[in-house]
């Protein structure tokens, strides 16, 4: 019997330690108070007992129309605390969570968005104006330009096939033109 008076003095005094840690971190209504001491005392007790401990409630899942209003231009609403941010990454990550683990956690579509659309459109417009992605377009198009340049350049024929009179008259230079590249002495 003695045993049993000291484990319920030792939950009784872990419960109110819990308690008091619990309250001096979060704002808590006195009517509220009197249930989170039965439930801490509780779920001691069951572990004292030998029982496991009570399974974490699971959270329910998100309704198509909590989905819809969680979603607006501007932000998105968290399922974790309600508020809105314009990115959930980074509020995610502090809660060590990555975003399959939250669309999954909270029953929500693979194609849930991360970042607000507004957010989106200002981050897409600031990289257009310093022109990022845009080097691939431009190496194509100078690409493009270089094999036109390429083709409208007339062939140049050797001095000596003008010389020769292997080329008719008509096509002849008067003047040669000058070599490219280096001569062989």
């Amino acid at each position: 019997m003695d045993d049993n008076a000291d484990t319920h003095d030792q939950i009784v005094t872990l419960t109110a330690d819990i308690i008091s840690a619990y309250v001096s971190s979060n704002h808590l209504q006195g009517a509220e108070l009197p249930k989170l001491i039965a439930d801490v005392f509780s779920a001691l007790n069951e572990v004292a007992k030998g029982g496991k401990a009570a399974p974490e409630p699971a959270h329910p899942k998100a309704t198509p129309a909590e989905i819809r209003r969680s979603i607006s231009h501007d932000f998105l609403v968290s399922f974790e605390d309600g508020k809105s941010y314009k990115t959930l990454r980074r509020h995610l990550t502090l809660r060590g969570l990555t975003p399959e683990a939250y669309r999954q956690k909270w029953g929500l579509p693979l194609d849930y968005p991360m970042t607000s659309a507004s957010y989106s459109e200002q981050r897409s417009e600031l990289a257009r104006s310093l022109g990022l992605g845009q080097q691939r377009r431009r190496s194509a198009a100078r690409a493009v330009e270089e094999t036109d340049d390429m083709a409208e350049l007339p062939t140049a024929e050797p001095a000596e096939a003008t010389e020769a009179g292997m080329l008719p008259e008509n096509e002849a230079q008067d003047e040669p033109k000058p070599r490219r590249g280096r001569r062989s002495t």
